[in-house]
């Protein structure tokens, strides 16, 4: 008997503990508290991820959001494929100061060669600041 390894039965964080976050991510201070095909949800720090007027930086909202997207696209894309960002945008609705903010990235479209996914960004008393949207392309690996 083989085990199921479709998307959905894999543990996401698992999965994403094995993967990593990726450097930027990881001196960002984002940490994954749940992933699954169908939510992942991750937080950042506002301290360190500011701009110098001492606003979390629009930036860092996108990183937030294109991780969690990017990382959601290739768990849904399965082992031996592979799953790239093609476009994303941001609308800055308001600005943490302090605290944590915490990104829900949630699918639009799942696909088997597009992925769309939208990551809502709330501060600590839970009002959107941010609002992502992330496209990613999915193409087979080459055999090796």
């Amino acid at each position: 008997m083989t085990s199921d390894t479709s998307p959905a039965s894999v543990d996401g964080l698992d999965w994403a503990a094995r993967r990593g976050l990726g450097a930027l991510a990881e001196k960002m201070g984002m940490r994954i508290t749940e992933f699954g095909v169908d939510r992942c949800v991750a937080t950042l720090p506002v301290e360190g991820n500011t701009q110098p007027v001492g606003l979390m930086h629009g930036g860092a909202y996108v990183v937030l959001g294109e991780s969690l997207g990017s990382m959601a696209a290739n768990l849904h894309a399965g082992p031996g494929r592979l799953a790239v960002g093609v476009d994303i945008n941001a609308t800055h609705t308001r600005s943490a100061t302090s605290g944590i903010v915490t990104g829900v990235c949630t699918p639009i479209h799942l696909g088997r060669s597009v992925t769309v996914h939208e990551i809502v960004v709330t501060d600590d008393q839970g009002r959107r600041c941010s609002t992502i949207r992330i496209t990613n392309m999915i193409k087979d690996l080459p055999a090796s």
